[in-house]
C-alpha cells in the first residue's frame, strides 16, 4: 500500500504535470455537433423520403412504429455508421443494474472469401441478450436466459469511438421473454405515453385542439475529479466510490472559496475535451463550473425530452469517466466520496410542454392563467399524495449519506413555490380576486452597473422539489442515479391528478366553467397545501413541523423501499400501465438486495482495510514509541518522557479501539445491515482518530488534504 515515498511520488507526479498556458485558438465552428449522431437531417439524407417521413411521424408526433420500414432504415443506419467508421453495432440497453449494457456484433457477414457488410431490419429492431444474469427480482430463473431488446426510434442511434475503432449504438428498451420490463427505459416511456394522455384530456377541457405533449427534463450533474495517483491507492474508492476511512482537513469548504472560482487549468481542459466529445454525440452541454466542495464540479445541459435527455445523463457519465482517466484524472460519481464536505447531487428540472407553450410557464399574469393554475394544483396534490413514492425513487445506499445532512433537501418531500405564487395560492383559498406581486427591478446603488430583472420568487435550494419560474427542479435524486426512476414516478403520480381533474372539469357547462373551476381549484389546494414548505428544509423546526402536517419522513432507503409494493401504489402503477404487480415486486427484490449487497461489501471492506492497512502502521507507530520511550528511561532520561508515555498510552489506546471495533464489524457481517452500519462507524471513528496520531510519513492511504486540493 502506499508509503511515504509513494505518496510523496504522486504528489510530486502532480506538481510537474504541465500547467498548459493560454494558447490562441482557431476561430470557432461547431459543425461537428451532433456529428455521430443519426439525427433527422441524417435520416432525410440516407432515407427514401417516404420511409423518413413515416420514421420522423413515430419520432416526433407519437405514432406507432410501422414495422415496414426497418430494412430502410436499417440499410441506412448501416451505410452512415460505416461511412463514420463503425465496424460493430450494439443494441444499447438500460438494464436494472443502475448503468447501461451492450453487446457488440460486427457488420461483418462472410460469404465464402467475399465478405460483407450486413445490417438487417430485425438486426435493428429487435436482439436477445441473456436475460438471467441481469437483476430481475424473480421474474427470471437462471436457466430461463432469453430475454429481448427492442429499438426505441424516439431516441437516435449514434457512434461511441475508442482508441482503434467506433461502434453504432442503437438505444433500445429490454425485456423478458413474458413480457416484463427488466429496464429502466420500459417504465420510463410507458409513463411518458401516460401522462401525455392524460395532458391532452385536460387541454380538451379548455377547448384546445389536439398538439403534441412534450415531458422535457435538464438534469444537472455534480461529480468530483481526483488525481488517478490517489485513487489507485485508495481500495474504498476502487471498490465502493467513496472513502470509508479518512480526518477532515483543517480546512476544506468552509470558506467557501471553491463554489463558482477560477477553474483550475487541468480540470478547464478536461471539461473542454468533455464538452467537444458530448457535442459530438449531439448532447448540449451548456454550463460548467466549480462546486461547493473542493475538487467538486458541475455540467448543466440544456432542457431536452426526458427520454432522450435520460439517455444522455447516461452518456455524459460514462464520458466524465473516460475523459477523466485521459487526463490523469479519476471522476466520482458517488453520492458522497468524502464525508465532511458536500456531496453530489442530480437536479431534475422537469416541465411540460403542449404544441409550443411550456404549461408550467405563468406568463406575465400569473393568478390569471386558468391552464397554468390547473397544472400546478395537478403537481401540487400529486406530491402530496405520493411524496412516499418521489422519497422511494431517490432511495439508495449512496444517497443515504447526502440526503438531510444540511448539503442536500431532507428526506421529508416538500415544494417551495416562493412568495409570488404562494400569495396567489392563498388568494384562490381566501377567494380575493388581487393579482400577486408582479416582477420589478433590483437596483444594485452603483450607476455603472445596469438595473437588473428581479424574478418572481427567489430561489430555495434546500427544498426538495421547488418551483423555479417555468419548470420544477426535484434536487433529491443522487449523482450516480439514472434520471429514469424519479422521472418515471413523477410522470405517473402528475398523470393521475390531471385525469382526475379532466374528469372533473369536463363535466362543467360553458358558461359556469371558470367560476367551477376556481372553486375545484381552491378545493384541491386547500385539501394538499400541507405539502407547501417555503422556508428552511434544514432546520429541526421543520422536522417538526412536517410531523404536525402529517408528512412522511423516510429518513432511510430501508424505509422507503417498502413504499414501493404497498396496495395504494401498485394499484396506480397498474392503473396507468407503467408497471404490473409482477414488475413493482421484482424491483423491490432488486432494489433491497443491491441496497444489502452494497451494506456489506462496504462492511468487508473496512474490516479489511482497517486489519491490513491501518492495523500495521498504527502497531509500528506504536512499537517505535515503545521503543524511544523504553531507551530514554534506560538513559536515565528526565525531558520528554513524559511526553512519550503519553502519546504511548495514545497509540496504545487507538490500537485497544480498532481491534475492539474490528471484533464488533466481524461479528455484524453476520448479522443485518443496521448492525453493519453502526459497527462501520464505530471503527471509523476510531481510524480517523488514529490518523492525527501516526506520523506522516507512515499513513498508508491518501489523505483528504491531498485527495482534495492537489490536482
Amino acid at each position: 500500500m502506499m508509503s511515504d515515498s509513494t505518496r510523496t511520488q504522486a504528489i510530486s507526479a502532480i506538481a510537474s504535470l504541465p500547467v498548459g498556458g493560454a494558447s490562441e485558438s482557431a476561430p470557432v465552428s461547431i459543425d461537428y455537433y451532433g456529428a455521430d449522431v443519426f439525427s433527422t437531417e441524417v435520416m432525410k439524407k440516407y432515407l427514401p423520403k417516404d420511409t423518413a417521413k413515416t420514421l420522423l411521424a413515430t419520432i416526433q408526433d407519437g405514432l406507432p412504429l410501422n414495422a415496414d420500414i426497418a430494412a430502410d432504415v436499417a440499410h441506412a443506419m448501416k451505410q452512415w455508421a460505416l461511412e463514420r467508421g463503425a465496424t460493430h453495432y450494439t443494441h444499447w440497453f438500460q438494464p436494472m443494474t443502475g448503468s447501461t449494457a451492450e453487446k457488440h456484433d460486427s457488420f461483418l457477414d462472410p460469404k465464402g472469401m467475399e465478405p460483407i457488410m450486413s445490417f438487417s431490419g430485425k438486426n435493428l429492431i429487435v436482439s436477445e441478450p441473456d436475460a438471467s444474469s441481469f437483476p430481475s427480482g424473480g421474474l427470471r430463473c437462471t436457466f430461463e436466459a432469453r430475454g429481448y431488446t427492442a429499438w426505441d426510434p424516439t431516441s437516435p442511434a449514434f457512434i461511441k469511438r475508442h482508441g482503434n475503432g467506433a461502434t453504432l449504438c442503437i438505444p433500445t428498451a429490454y425485456c423478458s421473454y413474458t413480457g416484463d420490463a427488466l429496464d429502466k427505459k420500459t417504465p420510463l416511456l410507458r409513463s411518458r405515453q401516460a401522462l401525455g394522455n392524460a395532458v391532452k384530456k385536460l387541454m380538451k377541457c379548455f377547448g384546445l385542439p389536439d398538439e403534441h405533449v412534450t415531458i422535457t427534463l435538464g438534469p444537472e450533474q455534480e461529480y468530483f475529479l481526483i488525481d488517478k495517483n490517489f485513487y489507485l491507492n485508495r481500495p474504498d474508492l476502487v471498490q465502493t466510490g467513496r472513502t470509508l476511512f479518512g480526518a477532515p482537513p483543517a480546512k476544506h469548504q468552509q470558506l467557501e472559496d471553491h463554489y463558482f472560482g477560477s477553474i483550475k487549468p487541468r480540470v478547464l481542459n478536461f471539461m473542454s475535451d468533455v464538452e467537444q466529445e458530448l457535442w459530438r454525440l449531439g448532447i448540449p452541454a451548456k454550463t460548467r463550473h466549480n462546486e461547493v466542495a473542493p475538487a467538486q464540479f458541475e455540467l448543466a445541459p440544456l432542457f431536452e425530452d426526458v427520454n432522450l435527455a435520460i439517455d444522455h445523463n447516461m452518456l455524459v457519465m460514462e464520458v466524465l469517466r473516460q475523459q477523466a482517466s485521459k487526463h490523469g484524472l479519476v471522476c466520482l460519481l458517488h453520492e458522497k466520496p468524502f464525508a465532511g464536505v458536500n456531496g453530489s447531487g442530480k437536479h431534475n428540472n422537469w416541465s411540460i410542454s403542449y404544441g409550443n407553450k411550456n404549461l408550467l410557464d405563468p406568463g406575465s399574469d400569473p393568478q390569471q392563467n386558468a391552464i397554468f393554475l390547473t397544472v400546478l394544483t395537478a403537481i401540487i396534490e400529486a406530491v402530496d399524495k405520493h411524496s412516499d413514492l418521489l422519497r422511494n425513487s431517490v432511495a439508495s445506499a449512496g444517497n443515504d449519506h447526502r440526503l438531510g445532512a444540511n448539503e442536500a433537501p431532507p428526506a421529508i418531500i416538500s415544494i417551495f413555490l416562493g412568495a409570488q405564487l404562494n400569495e396567489v395560492i392563498e388568494n384562490m383559498i381566501n377567494g380575493s380576486s388581487g393579482c400577486g406581486k408582479r416582477n420589478d427591478t433590483l437596483k444594485i446603488g452603483v450607476d455603472t452597473l445596469p438595473v437588473l430583472p428581479r424574478d418572481a420568487t427567489d430561489r430555495n435550494r434546500t427544498s426538495p422539489f421547488a418551483f423555479t419560474g417555468n419548470k420544477f427542479e426535484f434536487r433529491a435524486p443522487g449523482s450516480s442515479q439514472s434520471c429514469a426512476g424519479p422521472m418515471m414516478t413523477l410522470n405517473t403520480i402528475v398523470a393521475e391528478s390531471l385525469d382526475s381533474l379532466a374528469e372533473e372539469l369536463s363535466s362543467f357547462a360553458p358558461e359556469t366553467f371558470l367560476p367551477q373551476l376556481q372553486e375545484t381549484l381552491k378545493r384541491r389546494i386547500s385539501e394538499h397545501k400541507r405539502i407547501i414548505f417555503n422556508g428552511d428544509n434544514y432546520s429541526e423546526e421543520w422536522v417538526k413541523e412536517a410531523e404536525r402536517r402529517g408528512l412522511p419522513n423516510l429518513k432511510n432507503t430501508m424505509t422507503a423501499l417498502h413504499t414501493l409494493v404497498n396496495e395504494k401504489n401498485v394499484a396506480l402503477f397498474e392503473k396507468y400501465g407503467v408497471f404490473s404487480r409482477r414488475e413493482l415486486e421484482s424491483r423491490f427484490e432488486i432494489f433491497l438486495e443491491e441496497y444489502h449487497r452494497r451494506i456489506r461489501i462496504e462492511g468487508r471492506l473496512s474490516w479489511e482495510m482497517a486489519a491490513t492497512i491501518i492495523l500495521p502502521a498504527l502497531r509500528n507507530e506504536y512499537e517505535q514509541t515503545v521503543s524511544a520511550l523504553s531507551r530514554a528511561l534506560d538513559a536515565k532520561r528526565t525531558s520528554g518522557t513524559a511526553a512519550l508515555q503519553k502519546l504511548a498510552d495514545k497509540l496504545g489506546d487507538a490500537l485497544d479501539s480498532i481491534v475492539s471495533d474490528l471484533d464488533t464489524l466481524e461479528t455484524a457481517l453476520t448479522s443485518c445491515h443496521e448492525d453493519i452500519l453502526v459497527a462501520m462507524s464505530r471503527l471509523r471513528t476510531s481510524v480517523d482518530a488514529a490518523e492525527t496520531l501516526v506520523n506522516d510519513r507512515s499513513w498508508p492511504l491518501p489523505k483528504y488534504r491531498e485527495m482534495l486540493f492537489i490536482y
